[in-house]
């Protein structure tokens, strides 16, 4: 019965709040009118406990003035632009000074007329007005607030601080979470209700989960340090719990995202480091009023590459892209974000590919680039393996096509995206990369105007062929998420950080320089998965869980695939004046000698002779040691058959890929 009578006051409240905005404010009008009116007469019967009051003429002049001044003042004060759902501090601060000029009208009207009033009359009437003004709109938000309690999925609110608070306010306007707690470092606030929300502390998180059944938990620390964050994130992994969070404080400054714009955790707030804030200098001594041109800028590093390359206020960009719908979708994005920050930059969009050394001079000399960014590559390990002649064709040889363009052009700096896989490959992919260095480094022993430099490092989250993105799409349909071995680790680095470390590093290069970014710590894949399964709500199952929901299974290493990746082939590393930016000194061959070799593979490749092939990249000193047969596809397809139909290489079975 009682929940019965709530129901039926929320449905009239429900209507109410459901009128259009002036008839709201009319109703309001009419409401306050009448508690004004009550007030009144109240405070006088309650003073002389007489009804004869209501006889007296003065005191109806009195109310016939006070009335409709009352409000006056309340409407001045903007009682009745505040939303009666939502009120708060700047309400209760109009009812108060609207009460207290009322109580001051009321006396100066009753000197005036010389009404009967006693003294102690205007304190009593202020009272009144106040607890029936004042009050109806506390229990009319009480009540409004019961009722959004009983809807939305319980959640919890990590950070009780002006995010936190401003979280809980957007929320309270949908019906879809119910925020019932909140935790907080901060000892001081343990214990204190915000908005009728107590605040606790993080040690008591898994009680308040089991005591509503919470699924979700609701980080509101924007302005937190990725550290901090991260330690946040490695005491919720064992709670198997969804972890979302509201934008980057960047953001909600911006006005580009709201607190109600809740998403899922971003992979990097649980890898990654805080990152070092760049030299404006060296972001800006390559760039700053140069023609700067991007190969491969619709990739993941190239794009990045070009949104820190136009905050920088180049006097061209130059974007070079074979895809047509990368080079659409990164022109487009870059003209909006020049748009925004008010940049006059030159945008060219240019279709091509960095096998055609004509078109890339061509390219170089009409728009005069000084500055070359060269990001284009075949950078996925199993494609390159099953498309050999492809993946050396395009690393190797476009690297060597785009890096003559630039001497042709006379390009003042070119700067290689190279990979920890060149370090000591066991795949095609990483071995091309390698051989794409020596091109740079033997280029920069001639004598030319071009100052060749190359940047390795390893995985970037959030790239194509990322695991981070291949998880999350495994996890939303209900698993397996696969690991290619229990043991494999690798190296991860967030995208703008790459791409403003590569820029830095450019600035660095004397020539011939092979800078390594500093990319922490390796991680251990299989450790990845399962805190991604836990943080979005599910448990993995395994032998030590059996009623788990989601299990993690190894498919074993794939064509190519090292267990842990390097990114020095020596120990031969200095500092630079960068802390996360080193430089290595390491073998490279005379361009005389170099391009005998390039020149026997450039026919090899022609003739699509896959063995000739792998024996050049064997025996040119990259340290390819392939842990696979040739897994070229079309190769694989053109060897003579045994009885159970796999491809067999002098007696060695290969089995061929679906």
């Amino acid at each position: 019965m009682k929940y019965m009578g709530l129901g039926r006051k929320l449905e009239f409240l429900q209507f109410i709040f459901s009128l259009p905005r002036g008839q709201k404010r009319l109703v309001s009008l009419l409401v306050d009118s009448l508690f004004l009116f009550f007030a009144f007469w109240a405070s006088l019967l309650v003073r002389l406990d007489d009804v004869s009051v209501f006889a007296d003429i003065g005191h109806w002049i009195v109310l016939a003035c006070v009335l409709p001044a009352s409000l006056f003042v309340f409407a001045k004060f903007g009682l009745y632009r505040a939303v009666l759902r939502y009120m708060g501090l700047q309400a209760v601060i109009a009812i108060a000074s609207g009460v207290v000029i009322s109580t001051i009208i009321l006396v100066l009207v009753s000197f005036y007329i010389e009404a009967n009033v006693p003294r102690t009359f205007p304190f009593i009437y202020a009272a009144f007005a106040m607890i029936f003004i004042g009050g109806s709109r506390a229990i009319v938000r009480s009540l409004v607030g019961r009722g959004l309690k009983r809807v939305g999925e319980p959640v919890i609110i990590y950070g009780a601080g002006v995010s936190g608070r401003q979280l809980l306010s957007s929320l309270a306007q949908s019906h879809e979470y119910h925020p019932f707690a909140f935790v907080d470092d901060d000892k001081s606030l343990h214990g204190t209700l915000i908005q009728g929300v107590h605040v606790h502390s993080p040690s008591i998180i898994r009680k308040l989960i089991k005591q509503k059944s919470a699924t979700k938990v609701l980080l509101a620390i924007p302005s937190a340090t990725r550290v901090r964050r991260q330690a946040i994130l490695q005491t919720l992994v064992p709670l198997a719990v969804q972890v979302l969070t509201i934008p980057a404080m960047a953001d909600l400054v911006n006005g580009n995202k709201l607190y109600s714009d809740i998403k899922e955790v971003e992979i990097d707030d649980l890898l990654g480091r805080d990152a070092v804030p760049p030299r404006d200098d060296l972001l800006s001594a390559n760039i700053s009023n140069k023609v700067v041109m991007v190969t491969g800028a619709g990739g993941s590093i190239g794009s990045e590459l070009c949104r820190q390359i136009l905050k920088q206020a180049p006097a061209k960009l130059v974007l070079f892209e074979l895809s047509e719908f990368a080079l659409y979708a990164i022109e487009r994005e870059l003209k909006t974000i020049a748009l925004e920050l008010n940049l006059d930059v030159p945008i060219f969009p240019l279709m091509g590919s960095v096998q055609r050394e004509n078109r890339i001079q061509a390219v170089m000399e009409s728009f005069g680039v000084e500055t070359v960014y060269h990001a284009a590559a075949y950078k996925h390990v199993p494609l390159v393996e099953h498309n050999v002649v492809e993946g050396v064709r395009n690393n190797v040889f476009g690297t060597l096509y785009t890096a003559r363009a630039a001497i042709a052009a006379k390009v003042e700096t070119f700067v290689l995206i190279s990979t920890d896989k060149a370090v000591r490959p066991t795949n095609v992919m990483g071995t091309t990369k390698r051989m794409a260095e020596l091109v740079l480094q033997a280029f920069a022993r001639e004598s030319n105007q071009t100052r060749f430099c190359m940047v390795r490092f390893g995985n970037v989250l959030g790239s194509s062929g990322s695991v981070v993105p291949l998880f999350r799409n495994q996890i939303a349909n209900g698993g397996p998420v696969t690991v290619t071995h229990p043991d494999i680790t690798r190296f991860f680095m967030t995208i703008p950080e790459a791409a403003q470390l590569v820029i830095q590093a450019g600035a660095m290069g004397k020539g011939g320089d092979v800078f390594v970014l500093d990319m922490g710590k390796s991680v251990k894949i299989i450790e990845l998965a399962a805190k991604m399964i836990r943080l979005s709500g599910f448990e993995v199952r395994d032998e030590a869980n059996p009623d788990g929901d989601i299990a993690i299974e190894c498919s074993g290493l794939r064509p190519g695939e090292k267990l842990y990746e390097e990114l020095l082939i020596g120990d031969d590393v200095i500092g630079t004046e960068h802390e996360r930016i080193m430089t290595a000194n390491e073998s490279f061959l005379e361009w005389s000698e170099y391009s005998v070799i390039l020149e026997k593979l450039d026919k090899a490749c022609h003739g699509f002779q896959h063995e000739v092939i792998r024996d050049i990249l064997l025996t040119t000193p990259t340290g390819f040691a392939p842990t696979d047969g040739i897994c070229d596809l079309v190769w694989q397809q053109n060897l003579p058959k045994n009885e159970t139909g796999a491809a067999e290489d002098n007696g060695k079975v290969i089995s061929l890929v679906s």
